[in-house]
């Protein structure tokens, strides 16, 4: 996304509930945007709870892995970023958070593998877990500095280059070596 790839310190944001829905799902383009893009993650699974964990403990709270899809009014989040506002105008949109099966963290390495993305059949983004700038232990540790992170919690973590945007009746395919694929097809706007 054009930031410093010599780790300048992480930033997140968060998300409601209602952004996440499931492996083939129809998502709705939102509304208030023409400018609706993809970006392919990693997701943690928060399984047990934690404030304030070290690097070295961070995996012991991780419960497993899925593909997502972190659905980006892009417009919006320029805007937003521009002016120094946050960022949840383009971030926390119903539907935009899309999430594969979560699979248990036991014998998955997650700091390397193939991450991808399709649009219609072509390729969008390719790269591997292990261009991440900073690593699972360490987002769940910055994280948590800030936040008790709790059960259920789910950490979406980057995106490989190539982001784009999107038009209804596009079908995204998302994959990570060994978590399988997640598909989700753009409809229309949300009633």
């Amino acid at each position: 996304m054009g930031r410093d790839p010599d780790r300048e310190p992480p930033f997140f944001f968060t998300a409601w509930a209602e952004t996440v829905v499931p492996d083939g799902s129809v998502i709705a383009y939102p509304q208030e945007t023409a400018n609706y893009h993809y970006e392919i993650e990693l997701v943690v699974a928060i399984g047990r709870s934690g404030r304030e964990v070290s690097t070295d403990d961070a995996m012991s709270l991780v419960y497993g892995y899925a593909v997502g899809l972190d659905m980006t009014r892009r417009d919006l989040q320029l805007v937003a970023r521009d002016a120094g506002r946050p960022w949840d105008t383009g971030k926390n949109v119903e539907q935009s958070k899309p999430l594969g099966p979560i699979h248990p963290a036991a014998g998955i390495d997650a700091s390397k593998g193939a991450i991808t993305l399709t649009v219609n059949g072509d390729r969008k983004q390719t790269g591997d877990l292990s261009e991440l700038i900073w690593s699972v232990p360490e987002v769940i540790a910055h994280v948590s500095r800030f936040y008790r992170l709790e059960p259920g919690d789910l950490i979406y973590t980057g995106t490989p280059a190539g982001v784009g945007a999107v038009v209804q009746g596009d079908v995204l395919v998302g994959a990570i070596a060994g978590l399988g694929e997640l598909t989700v097809t753009i409809g229309p706007p949300a009633a």
